[in-house]
């Protein structure tokens, strides 16, 4: 299997990097776009080349039924994700693991962290924890991420240049469109979600190769149809979440990232906040108007709202719209987990009026949503200026 790298979008990049007002914010991005990402593709092209060699194995190794989460950032898939990865029939990735997608880098990975804990003292480990602490620390109290945790499978393509993580350091959202994959041609879009699929067939070799994997991916949601060419026995769980908590707690979590790139302009702010809302009309939208064209495919809908007051019986419901069954232990995984997640508050409070945004235009752009999951009862709550929310991406 051939590497894949967007070769468009990594033009595209280097021409935006290129009206950066900020001298040193733009010699960091060439860096990183000249320098590191070539070279960790030409390594990662190499290794992938060597990993069908020295694996044989990974020929007969099969993706089988894999479940994808989606639904709109914010709206609970983090937590979903957590507390399905916690049964060990799946297989997911971590963040480490998405950025060195191939077995013998992985292989490498831990065979490193076996001679740093047994003799070098969790020397290497010590210096990660503070590189961490500097990498996520603005971000941690709105998103928990780390290397040895489980993340977004849309990070397998950030050093391929076709990863939605790129708009963290360039939020040109007019420009840079990495959600419309079924709109793409074809042939392109089929190369990526095979290359994507490669990748996860080395994350069950390597895992276990009766495991079914699992994704969690909000900004995939503009690319259900192609997961569906790509793995056609695939199925869904989607989750919902009023909208008047998720699209400003996604717009100031992206503005918090943003401005850690550098001195943006507001003008720029704006216009990416403005596509980034479209965005999220469609992202609510778009995985409903494709899976009732796929009446075949298993799909859950999970309620916030229920999987934060009553994690068991969302989850429960989940696996039955799936076709899985439950194990008795991972039943009293989840009743344990209630009340922690029912506790797992932070005080973050955004406005819509924070983002000009306003309830009735979002109210008439999701009708059919606010109709099905009778959000309109939260409506006085939302109106307010502070809302409280859950952490839960």
């Amino acid at each position: 299997m051939l590497y894949y790298f967007d070769f468009t979008t990594w033009f595209t990049l280097i021409r935006l990097v290129a009206r950066e007002p900020n001298p040193q914010q733009r010699r960091g991005l060439y860096r990183l776009l000249l320098l590191h990402i070539p070279a960790r593709a030409v390594a990662t092209a190499v290794c992938f080349l060597l990993d069908g060699i020295l694996f044989p194995g990974l020929w007969f190794t099969k993706i089988r039924t894999p479940v994808f989460i989606i639904g709109h950032a914010r709206s609970g898939t983090t937590l979903a994700h957590r507390l399905m990865c916690a049964d060990g029939r799946f297989s997911a990735f971590m963040y480490y693991e998405l950025l060195w997608p191939s077995l013998i880098q992985k292989k490498l990975v831990r065979a490193v962290a076996w001679l740093d804990r047994t003799v070098l003292g969790r020397r290497l480990e010590r210096r990660l924890e503070a590189w961490q602490k500097r990498k996520f620390g603005p971000t941690q109290h709105i998103h928990k991420m780390g290397l040895t945790m489980h993340e977004e499978d849309d990070l397998a393509l950030f050093n391929s240049c076709a990863s939605g993580f790129w708009m963290t350091k360039l939020p040109y959202m007019g420009q840079l469109d990495f959600f419309h994959v079924d709109r793409r041609p074809p042939a392109s879009r089929r190369r990526m979600m095979r290359f994507y699929k490669e990748c996860v067939r080395r994350q069950l070799y390597l895992n276990g190769r009766g495991l079914i994997h699992l994704s969690k991916n909000p900004t995939w949601s503009g690319r259900v149809e192609t997961l569906l060419e790509v793995f056609p026995d695939a199925r869904f769980v989607v989750l919902y979440r009023n909208p008047y908590e998720t699209i400003p707690s996604l717009l100031k979590l992206l503005q918090v990232g943003w401005k850690m790139q550098g001195n943006l302009s507001a003008e720029r702010i704006h216009e990416s906040t403005r596509v980034m809302t479209d965005l999220s009309y469609e992202t609510y939208l778009y995985p409903r108007e494709v899976l009732q064209r796929h009446p075949e495919t298993p799909c859950a809908t999970i309620d916030y709202r229920r999987l934060t007051t009553d994690p068991k019986g969302a989850i429960e419901a989940a696996y039955a719209a799936l076709g899985l069954d439950m194990t008795e232990a991972y039943r009293a995984f989840l009743a344990a987990e209630a009340a922690r997640v029912r506790k797992h508050e932070t005080e973050h409070r955004y406005s819509l009026a924070e983002f000009g945004l306003e309830d009735r235009e979002i109210r008439h752009r999701l009708a059919p949503l606010f109709e099905a999951f009778q959000w309109d009862k939260d409506e006085p709550r939302s109106r307010e200026a502070p809302t409280k929310e859950n952490a839960h991406a």
